[in-house]
């Protein structure tokens, strides 16, 4: 999944013609790189890509001052039809990353599990502090008026993960006080 083309592409169906540097601007004003693995590095090369695949058109170009000229894209009917593409496998499509939270588990020792609980709880409390801040940060932008419902349900996702989270990092809290319940199901105990 190219997240640059997807993010690149849906900025222009929604904002409309706009040049590079303004495409970055609002991946970086949205800290899409860092939430949305969208490599915000590789947008030139790929508005140039998207260019030659006939997916963005020039429009005109563009220079303030003794700024570079840059070049002004539009989406094209082919980029809408890629949009659509990368929007529904996206949509439809559940995604897995990199986890280096389970790789630290998988190859923790027994004996390590004093040293582990106190980075649980210093994890704890990190990702309260995350969860509260996106959830401020929500409700900030939701009463000024600055977001919609997609982004408001975009906020309302990253909270309850974060509260999915917590609550899996308590069931493995007890596992490792009670090493027997480890091999249980927590799931099973309200299957009827």
């Amino acid at each position: 999944m190219n997240l640059t083309r997807l993010m690149a592409l849906g900025t222009l169906q929604n904002v409309g013609p706009l040049h590079g540097h303004e495409i970055r601007r609002i991946a970086e004003v949205t800290s899409v790189s860092s939430w949305g693995g969208v490599s915000v590095g590789a947008l030139y090369r790929e508005l140039r890509t998207m260019d030659e695949d006939g997916l963005v058109q020039p429009v005109r170009t563009e220079q303030v001052g003794r700024r570079p000229a840059r070049t002004v894209y539009r989406i094209t009917d082919e980029g809408e039809a890629e949009l659509a593409k990368l929007r529904e496998e996206a949509v439809t499509q559940v995604h897995h990353g990199t986890d280096p939270f389970s790789v630290a588990l998988l190859f923790t020792r027994t004996n390590d599990l004093p040293i582990l609980r106190d980075l649980l709880e210093r994890r704890r409390a990190a990702v309260v502090a995350m969860r509260d801040d996106i959830d401020a940060e929500r409700r900030s932008l939701l009463a000024a008026g600055s977001i919609g419902p997609l982004d408001n349900a975009m906020f309302r996702r990253r909270v309850m993960q974060l509260e999915a989270d917590l609550a899996w990092q308590g069931e493995l809290e007890m596992a490792i006080e009670e090493p027997d319940a480890a091999s249980a199901d927590p799931t099973e105990e309200n299957q009827p």
